[in-house]
């Protein structure tokens, strides 16, 4: 859309979202091209349909979008409803209460069955999206419902999806990004390739922001694999307190022992690679979060930290620099080992 504001996307590592190794690693995808040594040829052009549009027909995953937007693209209504959400550490996000994700469902697998007349997404979580591309138009005032009102149309070799019709009640991401009803989507796939399909997404809502905005995520064909159901545990009792609770019992630490923790640290986060980068900045440390965003850290103690984002963080105290860093979290402890400086 032009002038549409591009936004800068980073990629949430989710828990509820089964890791590749949950999946059927052994299911061989039939009919695909493959290489000599018998690998699915993942750059291979990708596949068509009978009507010689690309077929986007199989099971996808990738990864949840957490959207940065300007704070001059937010309404005030907006700005606060993500500080409450923010406030509680994100307990009330739908995915957490068992709830379908919304418009913006980009995270986990989903499978796509496509025919010339009608495009079905079934997600993981047992929640679907229906796509009606029989030529109908998008209706003025549909009924209100979680995952919306849906048309498409091809333009070329990109799928056109216009949608409408949302409930207030889903995020736009998993930090809190709040929508209306007023809320209308436009999204273009474009398969790039038999292992790739970029989706790019358009938001336009008057109630929530001063101006549209456009993010861009690439979805990953499951060659030899399957989707299984994932889904999520109501139990929050292990959720407590709140960012304001945390701040009243900080402490002061003298800046030259902040800045003994400042550096590069990496490890395992559960099986994933996971670099963590400390910053000070202005007396206070920073950390980039499992979601890659902007996380303030609170000191309880000269070494004890605890984050915005609901973690808790542990340094090294004889190092100076500290040589690891432990982040707390509800899957488990994980240690980051201090690397050189470059």
């Amino acid at each position: 859309m032009k002038g549409a504001l591009t936004l800068t996307v980073v990629l949430l590592l989710a828990v509820l979202v089964l890791p590749a190794n949950a999946q059927w690693l052994d299911r061989r995808t039939p009919n695909i091209p493959r290489t000599p040594d018998g690998r699915p040829n993942l750059a291979a052009p990708a596949p068509r349909g009978a009507d010689g549009h690309p077929d986007l027909s199989g099971v996808w995953t990738g990864l949840a979008v957490v959207i940065h937007v300007p704070d001059e693209a937010l309404t005030a209504q907006s700005k606060a409803l993500i500080h409450e959400r923010e406030e509680n550490y994100f307990k009330d996000r739908p995915a957490f209460r068992c709830q379908p994700s919304g418009p913006a469902t980009m995270a986990g697998w989903r499978r796509i069955i496509q025919t010339p007349s009608i495009i079905t997404i079934l997600y993981d979580n047992l929640t679907y999206r229906t796509i009606f591309m029989d030529g109908r138009q998008l209706e003025a005032n549909p009924e209100r419902t979680w995952m919306g009102y849906s048309v498409g149309r091809w333009e070329g070799d990109t799928l056109v999806v216009d949608s409408f019709g949302f409930n207030d009640r889903t995020w736009l991401d998993a930090l809190g990004l709040p929508h209306t009803e007023a809320l209308r989507t436009t999204e273009r796939y474009r398969r790039r390739s038999l292992g790739q399909v970029q989706v790019e997404l358009t938001v336009m809502d008057p109630g929530a922001f001063a101006k549209p905005w456009t993010v861009t995520q690439n979805l990953q064909f499951g060659a030899d694999t399957d989707m299984v159901e994932a889904l999520c545990e109501t139990d929050q009792s292990h959720w407590v307190g709140r960012v304001s609770d945390a701040e009243h019992d900080t402490v002061t630490v003298p800046s030259a022992t902040l800045a003994k923790y400042a550096g590069v640290y990496s490890g395992l986060w559960i099986t994933r690679p996971r670099t963590v980068r400390i910053q000070l900045e202005n007396g206070t440390l920073y950390v980039n979060g499992v979601a890659e965003e902007r996380v303030r850290l609170v000191p309880h103690s000269a070494t004890f930290f605890m984050g915005t984002n609901g973690l808790s963080y542990d340094f090294d105290p004889e190092g100076s620099p500290a040589g690891f860093v432990v982040e707390r979290h509800v899957s488990g402890d994980w240690r980051f080992t201090r690397q050189p400086e470059r």
